[in-house]
């Protein structure tokens, strides 16, 4: 599991990607497709047609991270198909990555708290 901290910024990729494209070719589709800088330490998030694979590419710092999963039963929860990207947030790519409905989870805004008395 990849487990991202909170200041990352998550996307996904609406639009189904070639499944046979490698780190480089997922890292050209996130520059020139998507407008995104793949070294940028952002993590992004590919489906496959079929929609129960998935591939997360992400920059460490020091080279290019691929994930591949592939669910044995059932599909992915995915976003209507379309061009660009579409954020997540941690909670979201967590349940999204185990495979349930990240539609579910709701982000939680927290206040900033006042100075202490």
């Amino acid at each position: 599991m990849i487990v991202p901290s909170q200041a990352v910024k998550i996307v996904v990729a609406t639009r189904p990607v070639d499944f046979r494209k490698g780190h480089d070719g997922l890292a050209a589709v996130v520059q020139n497709e998507l407008g995104l800088d793949p070294h940028s330490g952002i993590i992004v998030v590919f489906r496959a047609k079929r929609g129960d694979r998935i591939k997360v590419l992400l920059w460490d710092g020091s080279g290019l991270v691929l994930a591949y999963k592939r669910l044995e039963q059932g599909k992915f929860a995915w976003p209507g198909v379309s061009d660009g990207v579409m954020r997540l947030s941690r909670g979201q790519f967590e349940a999204l990555f185990e495979g349930l409905d990240w539609r579910r989870v709701l982000p939680r805004r927290v206040r900033r708290p006042g100075v202490a008395e």
